[in-house]
């Protein structure tokens, strides 16, 4: 699904968001395309903003002053949307990264898509869900560093309390009881097959996927701890799964549920 030439602008609301988080975000976008344009927002005079430094040489992100005029007011919102609308008009861009947890940008958010521009979301889980709907993809930070390779002296097989496992939700895959009483996410699963069917009752996992994520912007398999939705999908146990060779050799997979005798 990637899309080398696509050109991503990365507006990053640092007052909103940790330094920590910039290279998975980065990571993650490579995916989608070519991220030429990369801004990072905040009041670079606040001591709490320190460690963005760092990353803003690292990644090559050019930062955005905007001083905190009033006690209690975000200015650095408005100069994001402002900059983000005048790439919209100045710029051959054709999608807006926009990491923040922030409400404030639920609109940004659709106007953009409004403009025919893609827009990926990141943030915390306690982004508020008119933000997270606005976006066509919305990826949770804590997803990102499920496939951090760990030290194998660290590795152990049963997580102790206050391990990565623990304290990441995404790290510790739920079983296929779980899987199945999440209501939700079987009724996005179901929905989305049953969208893709061919006669046969057999949907392209992709379009699956695609489909899911456009009832549901947050939708990652990652979620629930599992780097591939065939993975998930497997784990449930309701659903058939088969690989299809096409005529070019390759192959993809397909998924339908079961047929009732």
């Amino acid at each position: 699904m990637t899309q080398s030439s696509s050109r991503i602008a990365v507006l990053i609301d640092s007052d909103n968001v940790s330094a920590s988080h910039v290279s998975h975000v980065l990571a993650e976008l490579a995916r989608y395309g070519t991220t030429s344009v990369r801004r990072m927002y905040g009041d670079w005079t606040s001591d709490r903003l320190r460690g963005w430094k760092e990353a803003a040489n690292e990644h090559s992100i050019q930062p955005i002053q905007q001083f905190s005029y009033t006690t209690g007011k975000n200015s650095t919102d408005s100069a994001l949307i402002i900059d983000a609308m005048d790439l919209l008009h100045q710029n051959h861009l054709d999608g807006f990264a926009i990491v923040s947890s922030d409400s404030d940008f639920t609109r940004l958010a659709a106007r953009l898509r409004e403009s025919g521009a893609q827009v990926y979301g990141f943030g915390e889980r306690k982004t508020p869900p008119p933000f997270v709907n606005a976006c066509d993809t919305f990826t949770y930070f804590d997803v990102l560093q499920v496939d951090e390779v760990v030290p194998e002296k660290e590795t152990s097989t049963k997580p102790t309390p206050g391990s990565a496992a623990d304290e990441n939700p995404a790290a510790a895959r739920p079983t296929s009881k779980q899987l199945r009483q999440d209501t939700r996410l079987m009724n996005l699963v179901r929905a989305g097959i049953v969208a893709g069917a061919d006669d046969d009752g057999w949907a392209h996992l992709g379009e699956v996927g695609s489909t899911v994520r456009k009832q549901s912007p947050d939708f990652d398999s990652r979620n629930w701890g599992f780097s591939k939705l065939g993975d998930l999908l497997e784990a449930i146990g309701l659903f058939e799964l088969k690989r299809v060779v096409g005529p070019s050799g390759g192959t993809n997979l397909q998924v339908r549920i079961p047929m009732k005798k």
